[in-house]
């Protein structure tokens, strides 16, 4: 290789530079959300493709397939999976031309323009009493695949259904995770790997704390500062519920021999308000779950047993369905409301990439009382008794704590799982966390732990540099000495 000149150090810089842009603009690729229909008050078509350009949702999951949605979404780059529902399973499964011209129907006339990535056929299937749909559901996704290819188009859009986790038979640990409905689930799993196809499931947290309302549980689902559980199997502390149910399906599928399916989070969320006696349903709830979620996706970090990338996740949901039956909370997810203003700040902004403050600071995770952890799959079930858990917000002190000089950072020795929650839970309050986003001047290196020192101490110096704001369930102590470096500049210093 000859000498570098001039010109080809430019020409690099150039090249380097486009990929790191290119690598920005997609770098939200992972975050989805589903749109939902069951409502009497929902904007046009085109005002919610407006919306959605004005955030950093790159995916969108319709439970149908509503051609008004779908030409709206045209030209945008949002990528959209669209459904077949459960009513169209027999004739899907039993007539090659029902699949046929479903897909004629609801595919061909909008792609490419459209950018439809997955169908969905059917929704919680498995788990449905039905036991005759069971049997159909995978001819069904195999007629439409067969359409699909026939369209020459198989191996640009896939096909999929949707469980829930109750799919599982065992998710406690994470490492155990195994499951159910043995040689239905074999077999589909067959068709994910043999089609590329992504294995679509629905993890709730907040069903996690419904059945078991600590305070300490409340923690670990909303990413919150928490004692950590650990898998006893692998010595792996979990730090939040999230990572542990999809981390209980990863090894699900490697128990069954197909661990390099992909794994698609096709729904999650939290309610911001529900009935009297609901556990759970809150704004401040919502917003933490929501935003932590995100902030979490975005660093990259993937769970304990998928390190080092994001998976692709679908947040429930867009709006409110204001028709659909069942306790308040099942009407109360929505992201954005009818107006198209927003229900809470969650961070999904293009203009406003962190999160607004939430109302409430929580207050410092403790150990917990033994007591049976809550499963990573429950019962999406509602308990009919009133619960009041614990405030998890201390009150604001009559005299405030005194004030610090210097930077927070975290103590040595601190395991990542530990410094991924601080990392998740300070650029949740609303700090600026940009500079450790792709692109930014503290990117680089990018290790959890140095993008955990950088948020926890704009945390620390945003909260008033006072003793608690430096505590992290103490993993983090006070330091005299400039963590700056090169171009990454730490606020901070003397007072």
């Amino acid at each position: 290789m000859g000498p570098f000149t001039c010109s080809s150090t430019v020409v690099i810089f150039l090249l380097l530079s486009f990929l790191l842009s290119f690598y920005s603009a997609d770098s939200q690729s992972f975050i989805g959300v589903n749109y939902g229909q069951v409502a009497d008050n929902l904007p046009p078509p085109e005002a919610t493709a407006k919306l959605l350009k004005s955030t950093s949702i790159q995916k969108v999951r319709l439970y149908g397939a509503d051609p008004a949605i779908i030409k709206a979404l045209a030209n945008t780059g949002i990528g959209i999976v669209i459904g077949a529902a459960n009513g169209d399973i027999p004739a899907l499964a039993s007539d090659p031309n029902f699949a046929g011209n479903w897909v004629n129907s609801n595919v061909l006339p909008f792609y490419p323009a459209s950018k439809i990535i997955v169908v969905t056929v059917g929704n919680e299937v498995v788990t449905a009493p039905d036991p005759n749909l069971v049997a159909q559901l995978l001819p069904a996704m195999q007629n439409v695949q067969n359409a699909l290819n026939a369209a020459s188009l198989g191996g640009k859009i896939k096909v999929s259904t949707v469980h829930s986790m109750a799919v599982l038979s065992q998710s406690e640990p994470p490492s155990a995770g195994a499951f159910g409905f043995g040689d239905t689930m074999k077999a589909l799993l067959q068709f994910h790997s043999a089609n590329g196809a992504p294995f679509m499931i629905n993890p709730y947290p907040f069903f996690a704390y419904q059945s078991d309302p600590r305070p300490e549980t409340l923690a670990f689902c909303l990413f919150q500062p928490n004692a950590g559980r650990p898998d006893a199997n692998t010595g792996i502390k979990y730090m939040n519920m999230f990572d542990a149910q999809v981390d209980a399906v990863h090894s699900a599928l490697k128990g069954m021999g197909f661990k390099d399916v992909e794994i698609v989070v096709a729904e999650t969320g939290w309610p911001y308000k529900g009935d009297p006696n609901e556990v759970g349903p809150s704004l401040e709830s919502a917003k933490a779950y929501n935003a932590n979620l995100i902030n979490h996706l975005r660093s990259m970090v993937g769970t304990p047993l998928m390190p080092g990338k994001s998976v692709d996740t679908y947040i429930f949901a867009l709006y409110d369905e204001n028709q659909k039956p069942g306790p308040a909370s099942e009407r109360s997810f929505g992201l954005f409301k009818p107006d198209l203003s927003v229900t809470y700040e969650a961070g999904l902004s293009k203009s406003a990439q962190t999160p607004a403050p939430t109302p409430t600071t929580p207050a410092p995770a403790t150990t917990p009382t033994p007591a049976t952890p809550a499963p990573v799959n429950p019962a999406p079930a509602t308990p009919t008794t009133p619960v009041n858990p614990a405030p998890t917000t201390p009150t604001t002190p009559v005299n405030p704590a005194p004030t610090f000089s210097g930077w927070c950072v975290p103590r040595q020795g601190i395991s990542d799982a530990q410094l991924q929650a601080n990392l998740d839970y300070a650029c949740g309050q609303g700090i600026d966390c940009g500079p450790i986003q792709p692109g930014g001047a503290c990117f680089e290196p990018t290790t959890v732990a140095s993008h955990a020192a950088y948020a926890m101490n704009v945390y620390y110096q945003s909260a008033g540099r006072n003793s608690g704001s430096c505590d992290f369930s103490q993993t983090a102590t006070v330091t005299t000495t400039n963590p700056s470096y090169n171009s990454c500049v730490y606020p901070g210093g003397s007072t």
